[in-house]
Formats: structure tokens, sequence, C-alpha cells
């Protein structure tokens, strides 16, 4: 079980069960991988990519959970009201309807989850050019991640 599948199962509480797409290993909770790494994706590519994030978490004054997130040291957590704060109730809600969850499982997955996706697109602890905006480069990068996350099982 990989650490991602540990955080949705916690977060999950075993509810939120959902059809994963033919080809998918389920995660936790019934959730395909792709899926959630789709909807992290569209959290980055409606914010602009990791820079537009970056900028949205300082305009909430929540620029120190991100940027250590972004460097080498300890992520920072962030709470389910902060990520609400930083993305909007119409964002989470729209996300939490495309997993098939509630607000509060959604928020929670998200929070838990958006502090190891962006760590793992910035290995050097910066962001990279290729992540800073959304398109293709970012959604390889994302699908790259479903493996490496959602692997070891």
């Amino acid at each position: 079980m990989g650490i991602l599948d540990q955080i949705l199962s916690a977060a999950l509480g075993g509810a939120g069960q959902q059809q994963a797409a033919p080809n998918a290993t389920p995660a936790a909770g019934g959730l395909s991988p792709d899926v959630i790494m789709r909807a992290l994706g569209g959290i980055l590519q409606n914010s602009g990519g990791l820079d537009g994030l970056v900028s949205a978490f300082n305009t909430a004054g929540l620029g120190n959970i991100v940027s250590s997130w972004i460097g080498t040291g300890q992520n920072q957590p962030i709470s389910t009201g902060q990520l609400t704060q930083v993305l909007g109730t119409a964002q989470i809600g729209q996300i939490a309807q495309k997993l098939g969850l509630d607000h509060g499982q959604a928020s929670n997955i998200l929070a838990q989850m958006l502090p190891h996706v962006v760590d793992q697109l910035t290995p050097q602890g910066q962001v990279q050019q290729a992540h800073s905006q959304g398109g293709d480069l970012l959604n390889a990068a994302l699908g790259a991640l479903t493996g490496k996350l959602f692997g070891g099982r």
C-alpha cells in the first residue's frame, strides 16, 4: 500500500466508493488514482500552474505553507479551512462532485494530498519551468506521479 493509499483510507474512513476506470487499480475507498490525480491536476490548471497556486496561497496569507511543500524540508500541514480559503468553496465542491464525495471528504483528501503532489513536482526545492504553467507538461508530470505515489502496493 502506497503512502497516498494510506492517506485516502484515513481521509475517507472507508466511505466514498466510486467506480474506477477499467484499467485503473482503485486506491483506498475505491477511488481511482487517475481520477484523484485529474482532480489535483484540475486544481493546478485552474490556478495557472504551480506559480498560480503559489500566488493564491500568498494572496490568502498562507505562502509559508506552500513554500514548505516546495522547499526540501518538512511539509507543513494545511487544514481543510485553509484549503477552502485558498481554493474557494466552489472549486472544492466541483471536485467533490467529480469524486462522488461530500465537500468535507473531498477537502480532507485534498488537504492531505496536495502537499505531497506539490512536493513531488518540486524535487529540487523550486518550481520547474515546465510545471509553472498548466498544459501538457504539467499533465505529463501528474501522470508520472500517479504511478510513483500510488505504486508500491
